[in-house]
């Protein structure tokens, strides 16, 4: 196939693969590995810790994104909230993490930027250098990009004026979209994980790394974990992955879809952060209110047990309107089956 606009794309995918354009080689510090049989156990609490409530989170509250710190209350859950047109991002403080006190909107989106008007929701928080970081989902719903919010006290923030990760070019995993950012810092660096959406609609997920939070490069080798065999649980696109280190393993939750759209949690380990091994355990919704969807998991690893806030739903969807709600749960090691 010829033509100046094949040509062109072609170029600037051969550049950004060549190592320009903010790509290179990189893994997390290395782990040393912990027991290959063990895995966890997801005990999840009966009834969900946050519900829709009026106005602006009517139809769905989801992506949980819980913030530890030393001065009360212990915990924020900086959470997305749907109306049926237009997700926002807001706040919730709780000293146990299953009882919240919700603190109304903190981030809208901005139609005069280049958030548009459908989403500045779905992020990752994290409390460095006195301030609160939030990066976070917006932009055109069919090609959505990473932007950056900073705060001092969560009343006030300052949002960076361009995106912070954009979409990759032509032919790229992630050519039609970035989203679903999970932020971890190890010194020196930030980790990005997210979801990459290339132009047949598969959604994979990668990794980039940062010195500042704003300017990233992207693995040259991604997407780092690819959708599952025929059949799968993940078969149908993966997303809104969760990542901690803990019993010598780097640990992911991710999401998987299926063609049915029912969602579930899938994990997997890996000692450098950029080569993943899925395991055999998937945790799925077990109440009525998360019966078809279990999502978004956001992680606090302290100690041995593991503490998980998810969204969940009883309407199979990729994205919203699935009666959304935020529960609770702890994952505790236990052995593989063999």
């Amino acid at each position: 196939m010829t033509g100046a606009g094949t040509s062109a794309g072609l170029l600037l995918g051969l550049l950004a693969l060549s190592g320009c354009g903010g790509y290179a080689d990189f893994k997390l510090p290395p782990v040393s590995g912990g027991d290959p049989n063990m895995a966890f156990a997801f005990e999840a609490q009966p009834e969900p810790v946050l519900t829709p409530g009026d106005g602006w989170e009517s139809h769905d509250v989801l992506n949980p994104s819980v913030i530890s710190r030393p001065s009360p209350p212990a915990l924020l859950n900086l959470y997305s909230g749907f109306d049926g047109h237009t997700w926002r991002t807001g706040l919730a403080a709780s000293d146990d993490g299953t009882h919240w006190q919700k603190q109304g909107v903190i981030l809208s989106p901005d139609p005069q930027t280049w958030e548009g008007s459908y989403i500045a929701a779905n992020g990752s928080a994290l409390f460095l250098e006195n301030q609160f970081w939030y990066w976070y989902q917006a932009g055109p719903r069919e090609r959505p990009r990473v932007g950056l919010a900073r705060a001092v006290d969560t009343h006030f923030w300052r949002k960076e004026p361009k995106p912070v990760l954009e979409p990759g070019p032509y032919g790229s995993w992630d050519e039609y979209g970035v989203a679903d950012p999970c932020v971890v810092r190890i010194e020196p660096y930030f980790y990005l994980f997210y979801l990459g959406q290339d132009r047949a609609r598969r959604q994979r997920l990668g990794v980039a790394r940062s010195t500042d939070g704003v300017r990233w490069e992207k693995l040259r080798a991604n997407p780092i974990l690819e959708l599952g065999d025929p059949g799968a649980f993940d078969e149908n696109g993966l997303g809104e992955p969760a990542v901690w280190n803990s019993h010598g393993f780097y640990w992911m939750l991710y999401t998987g879809r299926d063609t049915a759209e029912n969602r579930r949690l899938g994990l997997a380990r890996s000692t450098d952060g950029v080569h993943w091994r899925k395991l055999r355990t998937v945790f799925g919704g077990n109440q009525p209110w998360d019966a078809k969807v279990i999502c978004d998991p956001t992680v606090e690893a302290a100690g041995g047990a593991i503490r998980v806030w998810f969204g969940g739903g009883d309407v199979a969807s990729p994205d919203e309107n699935l009666h959304g709600q935020i529960g609770f749960a702890i994952m505790r090691p236990v052995r593989l089956a063999l």
